[in-house]
């Protein structure tokens, strides 16, 4: 009915309460606060962290293909088994991992639509269990290139009629008013203000009320009038590529967009860049007031 490209990458809170307990399944919980997790999770759901488990403790960089091998064969998940992830509501850090995950070659990964609180307000359980997995082998593969883009190649491609940027940030990230997300620490970024040539379609105009996603008639119509079409080369951004990495997801794999790339460096980057442009619409006087 909502017609996706590739439907098969999502599961319904309906579909996994029927397979809770499945031996060929992992879940994973991966959402922006981890405490959630101690609180309840759904049933046999490991907890990754999207920062502490995801991300080099040193460098700003992902862990290596053979550190996330380790991570997931000590979880407990092994190649034969299909992984269903799940956030909050937003589901912003489930597809973050999702697209580490698929940036690393790995196949067998969906969404749960609607997330954490899909399943809670429809009664759901909960358990407050942790549970242990036999440990197992887990074979990645080499980073996928056309997955992840990165500073130097947007700033070559500047005004290129073939490059779609696409902002995913708040309507006042986006203009300049603010750095970081209405109601989090105004923090992140030396400037405000957006990358010249993006759109900005806040991730949030992709789900309904429940967190689950619009269908396909209703998200192409989110991208195609601001030029974000499947016949160029798209690359979304946000603050710190999480937010991103759910219009990435939208545009790859609901609406079937040959090539999309998250830029995970964002506006964290961008924004401390020296000498790199940056456009913005609320005047600087009107900041500094």
């Amino acid at each position: 009915m909502t017609q996706y490209a590739y439907p098969d990458v999502l599961v319904e809170t309906e579909w996994l309460a029927r397979h809770l307990g499945d031996p060929e399944l992992r879940i994973v919980e991966s959402n922006e606060n981890p405490e959630l997790y101690a609180q309840g999770h759904i049933p046999g759901a490991i907890h990754i962290h999207w920062k502490t488990d995801l991300q080099d403790p040193v460098r700003r960089d992902w862990i290596s293909r053979e550190q996330l091998e380790k991570l997931l064969g000590e979880r407990g998940i092994g190649n034969e088994h299909t992984i269903i992830l799940y956030g909050d509501r937003n589901n912003w850090f489930a597809t973050y991992t999702f697209w580490l995950l698929k940036y690393y070659g790995v196949e067998k990964v969906k969404i749960l639509n609607g997330g954490r609180q899909k399943w809670i307000d429809e009664g759901r359980p909960l358990s407050t269990e942790v549970p242990r997995y036999p440990p197992t082998t887990f074979r990645a593969k080499d980073p996928d290139p056309e997955l992840r883009a990165f500073r130097d190649e947007i700033l070559r491609r500047l005004g290129d009629p073939q490059l779609g940027l696409v902002d995913v940030r708040s309507p006042q990230e986006y203009t300049g008013e603010l750095i970081a997300p209405p109601g989090y620490p105004q923090e992140g970024a030396q400037r405000p203000g957006h990358i010249p040539g993006a759109a900005n379609i806040p991730w949030t105009q992709n789900v309904r009320e429940d967190g689950t996603f619009k269908p396909a008639e209703e998200l192409r119509a989110l991208y195609e009038p601001k030029g974000i079409t499947p016949d160029k080369e798209i690359v979304a951004y946000c603050r710190i590529g999480e937010r991103s990495s759910l219009t990435w997801f939208v545009l790859k794999y609901l609406l079937g967009y040959p090539k999309v790339k998250n830029y995970d460096g964002s506006w964290t980057e961008w924004g401390s860049l020296v000498g790199v442009p940056i456009e913005r619409s609320v005047p600087v006087e009107a900041k500094a007031g």
